[in-house]
């Protein structure tokens, strides 16, 4: 191999430098001159939770810096009042709205640089934090939200908890900026030479993501994780966890290299050694992941190019354990329960749908008269974008339901069943890698999609549709049954095929599509499917079994 072939990337060479990963991210927050950061504190702010944006309808004016900032929060549990400290922070700093995250968080919008430390100090005051949110380190952990089925999601939760402080990077840095507002020297030999305990000198190759799962609900795609830890329960305990390794949706277009890909159940452990096992797959990465090539830098190809036999070997050495054979389980749903319903400990939850994660306007303002109310409360974020109101007696009910309906907030039938179980990421106008609209396309798509169905006699007809501006994947797009990932302004891949259970891929149907001609594309398809399809069989099934089969293989 080529010397030139085998030379680290750029975000090699500058966590190498800086391993505190401070950069000059406190300096530059100190001058009120500036209203952005150079390009190496663009990727060190990442490992704070911060993506430094522009505002990319503005940008024929010139560029306006933005930033986005994503708080961590294992399992998507929040109090009432992290809740309220959550929507005072948008109002006053962000763009007034909560951007609920495909992984169980919080994103805040619009924040300009100045405003940006303030924003990250306010949240660690309510016991929450936005270190390790992005950057290559470890990120949010999922955990199931819905409290519907099994008392064993207490001890899941709580091994969530455990496992999201068990990776959480030990640089003082993020301290030094955020709270103290003071810049590390970065010529101080314990600076100089700080290496992490888990994750080395130059942390991860690229992104690590941990879930767990609770079957028959898999509510927060296990599969699409590197670290996919499949709980199983008998008698409401839970015995252990079924591993799942590799997963990963991030590719490329035109890179036949890059591919989404399903995490290898490699076998099953105790639960004790949760932690053991998660850090033994956490190292592998850091030890064998591509620091040459980002866009091959994803543990899901490590797994990919050596085998599941060779990293249950690796596994097993590291974590001083035997895997056992993996225990029996399926999936069946990855949807959320919406409207109310009774938790398993005869308190109440409230499952509201926020359409594309994004709360504002007047369900905004409900959930906070509600936080204000009942501090009690709690909130729960879903990978599937929506809100989860637990722990609810039942004379609070009435008190709820009043406050929603004074706001014009539905708590039953609260919108189409196509709307219910769809999924975008924000993409245009402020993340940088988006390439067309998703956010602020998908709904108006969905009302247009319905319309057909509705014409094809599939009215009410559950269909999984996710879009992305980009080919990255934020919404996992590749488990749809139909999926619109971005390739330029108003033209979209399409991908078909996906299952209700989140255990198979969807595949490209077609190329580019411009977006006034997705429904004569689809129509043809979606009439077929109508008149073709066995009794009960979804859409992603008979796109499976017949459809794609039928189709040429189109572009990456």
């Amino acid at each position: 191999m080529s010397a030139e072939a085998l030379k680290l990337t750029h975000n090699e060479e500058i966590k190498a430098a800086i391993p505190t990963i401070a950069g000059t991210i406190a300096a530059t927050i100190a001058d009120k001159t500036v209203d952005h950061f150079s390009h190496d504190d663009y990727e060190f702010l990442k490992f704070h939770g911060s993506y430094q944006q522009d505002d990319r309808d503005l940008r024929k004016t010139g560029k306006k810096y933005i930033m986005m900032i994503r708080s961590r929060v294992p399992g998507g549990v929040m109090t009432a009042n992290q809740w309220k400290i959550f929507d005072a922070l948008a109002s006053v700093y962000g763009n007034n709205t909560l951007r609920i995250t495909t992984r169980q968080t919080i994103q805040f919008h619009g924040v300009v640089k100045n405003n940006l430390r303030a924003v990250v100090k306010g949240i660690n005051e309510c016991l929450l934090s936005t270190l390790a949110a992005c950057g290559d380190v470890s990120r949010n952990v999922l955990a199931p939200p819905t409290p519907a089925y099994t008392k064993a999601r207490e001890q899941i939760v709580a091994d969530c908890h455990k496992i999201a402080m068990m990776l959480a990077p030990q640089t003082k840095a993020y301290h030094s900026i955020w709270i103290d507002g003071v810049q590390l020297n970065l010529e101080d030999e314990e600076n100089k030479n700080f290496v992490d305990p888990l994750y080395g000198k130059t942390y991860l190759p690229r992104k690590f993501k941990v879930a767990f799962a609770i079957p028959p609900v898999n509510d927060i795609d296990v599969f699409t994780n590197d670290v996919g830890l499949i709980a199983i329960v008998e008698n409401d305990q839970l015995v252990g966890y079924n591993l799942a390794v590799g997963g990963g949706m991030g590719r490329s277009h035109g890179n036949v290299q890059t591919y989404p890909r399903l995490a290898d159940v490699l076998g099953f452990f105790p639960a004790d050694k949760v932690v053991d096992v998660t850090k033994a797959v956490l190292t592998i990465h850091r030890d064998f992941g591509d620091r040459t090539d980002r866009k091959h830098a994803r543990l899901k190809y490590v797994i990919e190019e050596r085998g599941a036999n060779w990293a249950r070997a690796e596994v097993e050495k590291r974590a001083c354990i035997k895997l056992e054979s993996a225990k029996p389980y399926k999936f069946t749903t990855m949807g959320d329960l919406y409207d109310w319903n009774k938790a398993v400990d005869g308190k109440w939850f409230l499952t509201l749908f926020v359409e594309t994660g994004r709360v504002k306007n007047a369900q905004k303002i409900a959930l906070r008269q509600i936080a204000e109310k009942f501090p009690d409360l709690e909130f729960r974020l879903s990978a599937n974008q929506n809100i989860i109101l637990a722990n609810i007696a039942e004379s609070d009910k009435a008190g709820i339901n009043s406050i929603l309906t004074a706001n014009g907030v539905k708590t039953e039938n609260q919108t189409s069943v196509l709307h219910a179980s769809s999924m975008a990421c924000p993409a245009l106008p402020t993340c940088g890698l988006a390439l067309a609209e998703s956010e602020r396309m998908l709904p108006g798509l969905i009302d247009r999609i319905e319309k057909l169905c509705g014409d094809l006699g599939l009215g009410g007809e559950e269909i999984i549709i996710r879009s992305t501006g980009c080919p990255n994947g934020c919404a996992r797009p590749y488990m749809a049954e139909i999926a619109f990932v971005g390739k330029a302004p108003g033209r979209y891949q399409v991908w078909l095929g996906g299952d209700v259970s989140g255990t198979r891929l969807n595949r490209v149907w077609r190329d580019v599509v411009k977006d006034p001609d997705i429904e004569n594309e689809l129509r043809p398809v979606l009439a077929r499917f109508a008149k073709e399809r066995n009794s009960g069989e979804r859409f992603g099934d008979w796109c499976d079994r017949v459809f794609l089969k039928e189709q040429p293989a189109a572009a990456n």
